[in-house]
């Protein structure tokens, strides 16, 4: 079976967007990244809980560090060295792993000693119970 590697010598208008990201994406230090060096990270809230998710997809959990010192969460994910396979030239790299850390202060009201983490479809997901005594009910007031 042969296959054939076709190319094209058509380039369309660059938008001045594109040409900057190109010349960042060259940059070791911001190839495949979002420019701030880590992964993006939503955080919602609930009445029982702070979600936090963190996208770092093509990664497996055992990858991730999640260390929790007083009021400090620490995410981070070291890479690991890559596998050079014989006979294999890379002819382009637009994804690759970088390793972070990312750190953030906790609310006095998470109930620290129940904290959880899971990793699924490329989302480390924390969720960030709050204490009993934060989870206050929805109450009316009488108006006298």
């Amino acid at each position: 079976m042969t296959m054939t590697f076709v190319t094209s010598n058509y380039k369309p208008a660059r938008t001045f967007n594109n040409f900057v990201n190109d010349i960042l994406n060259d940059l070791p230090a911001f190839a495949g990244q979002n420019y701030n060096g880590f992964p993006p990270v939503n955080i919602a809230e609930t009445a029982d809980a702070w979600h936090l998710e963190l996208n770092a997809p093509g990664r497996s959990k055992e990858d991730f560090k999640v260390n929790l010192d007083n009021d400090q969460l620490t995410i981070s994910f070291d890479k690991k060295e890559e596998v050079k396979t014989e006979g294999v030239k890379t002819i382009r790299r637009e994804f690759s792993a970088q390793s972070f850390k990312r750190s953030f202060t906790l609310d006095s009201q998470v109930d620290t000693a129940n904290v959880q983490a899971k990793y699924e479809n490329g989302l480390l997901k924390l969720l960030l119970p709050k204490k009993a005594e934060a989870k206050q009910a929805a109450k009316d007031i009488t108006i006298q």
